[in-house]
């Protein structure tokens, strides 16, 4: 079934997923739907009460960005006279022997979200990936762009700011890596190789400038919202087209430079509900959050993305469903979330965040996001570096999907089922990525194989704007992996089944890795955060500044960053003491008061979350012991004598608990009130999605930017100075 954003069909995977909630959670339906509007007293007391319930809720939050349709589309190659000699047919051709894509080749015609109206004429000029260094004259061109290396609005961008008229993008066989039709494979759905008539739909917002509803800017678009223009959105009409056209524009430049070409794009923009769904299964410790999250609307059936992802999340609340059955509770809270419109421009997660970031700020302490599980053979991860030790050590205990003796982080060295020949040139383009999941994946990755995070996907309100640690994962594309037609109505249940993931044993293994992550996050008493290798990182992300050009051509000296780094490395040392401290207290304080009551730990586990449920309610503030009272430690089903005894174990979870408080502002230290110049949304000092990357990270981009694209050793003084004050403060931090 079809579900773009916005759409009947997007609407009925809302009411499935609350509905899979409701069933796993035991959370019985009212009688009118948990449906609120965004801004209501209703939608308000749903989030902000989390930290307040007992059992577990459901319920739907409805959003009201502007986002656009399709209404007219053409595209012409024009004779001297003005008579058309050629015109695109502009659509996919289903085949029956995939019978969804047959079915709904039709459902959602070919275009980009976001994309502006206009009806243009110009000289056809071919420009490679259109990236910002392309140097070809653009002045009143039509620019025909191949899709991969910059996300698609930044093509756009770039065509309209350098004089084009419009822009043109298609899927190149080139980037497909081994697996084409000029390398003997056939066509899906003959064979492997892409179907020549796939078209990759998705948004030409520019999103490394601002995600979300253009017109709401840092502020959630409630039905009444008072709206802006944008910014962050083209002013020059685009079309997605597929290689079959593409083939053809380009046999026409080989012949002649100068035939003129004609693009309609017309679009109905307006104010278009969304719906985000959100499930809460509370902890005992109920102001701390964890949050996973997956998008849920595609640009047409989505087998892959989002579905895949979808999958596995519903098999993760499954799970959680069977444990809670069984009498389990997690320590601190769980929220799982199905966020709408991501493929128009990450609207639904940004528009919550925005709803609600100072909840965020005080009480979520981590989020995972899951995209698409799988497209390809090869596993990749992208976080925080503060997770990468608890990414890898998580992955590491869960099964490969198809070799009993490896695990599922052996599968970052998978490869794709077929090895065709390949030139040395295509073996080069293939490293080109062509969806968000594999551009986190070709990101430089740190000591232990995790990439840092860009944007493209619903961490990124998350992580570079509230400084919440984050992570993404799932199975990418090899060379040597089947064509993945990204965005297309081939991105298909048959097309998965035959050959993104026979037997689905990738989204079993996904599920199980997220799983486990959600559940060790909530569990642990201790957060699993790793500040030294943070800090390690940090040297590696001034290496990499003081390695570019234009830094050495500005004189620039790095030593003060390099310096504070050190200093915040040393706070950071420091803690990873106190941390081991206070888990052995902690640890011999549950033995001592447990050991002289019961001589062994027989129900341990349970016991201590009930005590932990009583003392953090008492201590949510850090407030003395003497507020605790015996009344509170009896209703917990602990043994209330041995004073002194008890005493010892509060003041050692109170010790951890001060530790967490510390761990937790590593991150969110790295958030600028001021933000990055030019894009002051991000707020995230330490990493951003490059400016004229979109999807690919930026390390230090303030800094960077300041010496790539402004070339300007004051403007790089001044974020070096930005970096030293937020270092020496997150230092301080740690040592409190």
């Amino acid at each position: 079934m079809p579900h773009v954003a916005g759409s009947d069909g997007d609407f009925k995977t809302a009411e499935i997923f609350l509905s899979h909630l409701q069933e796993w959670f035991n959370i019985a339906p009212p009688e009118q739907k948990p449906i609120y509007d965004a801004g209501t007293s209703e939608s308000q007391e749903a989030t902000r009460g989390i930290i307040e319930r007992d059992t577990p809720s459901a319920w739907i939050d409805t959003y009201y960005p502007v986002m656009n349709t399709p209404l007219e589309r053409a595209l012409q190659i024009l004779n001297d006279d003005g008579t058309i000699a050629w015109e695109a047919d502009l659509k996919e051709h289903g085949d029956d022997r995939d019978p969804d894509a047959a079915k709904f080749e039709d459902a959602v015609p070919t275009f980009h979200g976001y994309s502006v109206s206009g009806d243009v004429t110009g000289h056809l000029v071919y420009c490679d990936y259109c990236t910002k260094d392309a140097r070809a004259p653009l002045k009143g061109s039509i620019v025909l762009c191949r899709y991969c290396a910059i996300v698609r609005g930044l093509k756009v961008k770039g065509g309209q700011e350098n004089g084009a008229v419009g822009v043109l993008i298609y899927s190149d066989p080139r980037d497909d890596g081994d697996v084409t039709e000029e390398n003997g494979y056939a066509p899906y759905p003959d064979g492997p190789a892409r179907n020549p008539t796939s078209v990759q739909r998705g948004s030409v917002q520019f999103i490394s400038l601002y995600p979300g509803d253009p017109t709401t800017p840092g502020y959630p678009s409630y039905e009444n919202a008072t709206r802006t223009e944008g910014t962050n959105i083209p002013s020059i009409p685009s079309l997605p087209i597929s290689w079959g056209n593409a083939r053809q524009l380009l046999r026409i430049l080989e012949v002649s430079e100068h035939k003129q070409v004609r693009l309609v794009n017309n679009v109905d923009t307006r104010v278009i509900p969304i719906w985000n769904v959100i499930g809460v299964i509370p902890g005992y410790i109920k102001d701390e959050v964890v949050i996973a999250g997956n998008h849920r609307d595609a640009w047409v059936l989505g087998a892959v993305d989002p579905n895949s992802g979808t999958t596995s999340v519903h098999e993760v609340i499954r799970g959680f469903g069977h444990l809670m059955k069984n009498g389990w509770k997690p320590l601190r809270t769980i929220v799982i979330a199905s966020w709408d419109a991501e493929e128009y421009g990450l609207i639904g997660s940004t528009e919550w965040g925005e709803d609600f970031v100072d909840w965020i700020d005080a009480h979520v302490v981590a989020y995972f996001n899951l995209d698409s599980s799988v497209s390809g053979s090869q596993f990749g991860t992208s976080g925080s570096p503060l997770l990468a030790h608890f990414i890898r050590e998580t992955a590491q205990d869960v099964p490969h999907p198809t070799d009993a003796n490896r695990t599922l982080w052996d599968a970052r060295n998978d490869d794709g089922p077929f090895t065709g020949p390949a030139s040395q040139k295509t073996s080069r383009v293939v490293k080109v990525a062509q969806t968000e999941a594999e551009a986190a994946a070709l990101a430089v990755a740190d000591d232990f194989g995790v990439s840092p995070l860009g944007s493209g996907s619903d961490y990124t309100v998350f992580l570079q704007r509230n400084g919440i640690p984050s992570t993404d994962e799932g199975f990418g594309s090899t060379p040597h992996d089947p064509a993945y037609h990204y965005h297309s109505v081939y991105d298909s249940e048959t097309w998965q089944e035959k050959y993104g993931d026979p037997g689905f044993f990738r989204h079993v293994a996904v599920a199980q890795h997220l799983g486990l992550e959600i559940l060790r996050m909530a569990d642990a008493p201790l957060l699993p955060f790793n500040t030294t290798h943070y800090t390690l990182q940090l040297d590696n992300y001034l290496d990499t500044v003081e390695s570019l050009p234009e830094t050495q051509a500005l004189n620039l000296k790095l030593k003060k960053v390099r310096r504070a780094i050190r200093r915040l490395r040393k706070a950071s040392l420091e803690l990873d003491k106190e941390k081991c401290q206070a888990m052995n207290e902690l640890m011999w304080q549950i033995w001592k008061y447990y050991h002289s009551r019961h001589g062994c730990l027989g129900k341990l586990g349970m016991k201590l979350r009930r005590l932990v449920r009583r003392i953090d309610k008492r201590f949510r503030h850090h407030h003395g012991h003497r507020h605790l009272t015996l009344g509170d430690i009896s209703d917990g089903g602990i043994d209330v004598n041995g004073h002194k005894d008890r005493r010892g174990l509060i003041r050692a979870i109170q010790r951890v608990r001060a530790v967490n408080n510390r761990l937790r502002s590593f991150e969110a230290g790295f958030i600028s009130v001021d933000g990055i110049k030019d894009r002051e949304w991000f707020k995230h000092l330490g990493v951003a999605p490059g400016k004229w990357l979109g999807y690919g990270a930026t390390t230090f981009p303030g800094l960077t930017e300041a010496i790539v694209f402004d070339q300007d050793e004051e403007a790089a003084n001044h974020e070096m100075k930005r970096l030293i004050t937020l270092m020496k403060k997150m230092a301080k931090s740690l040592q409190e």
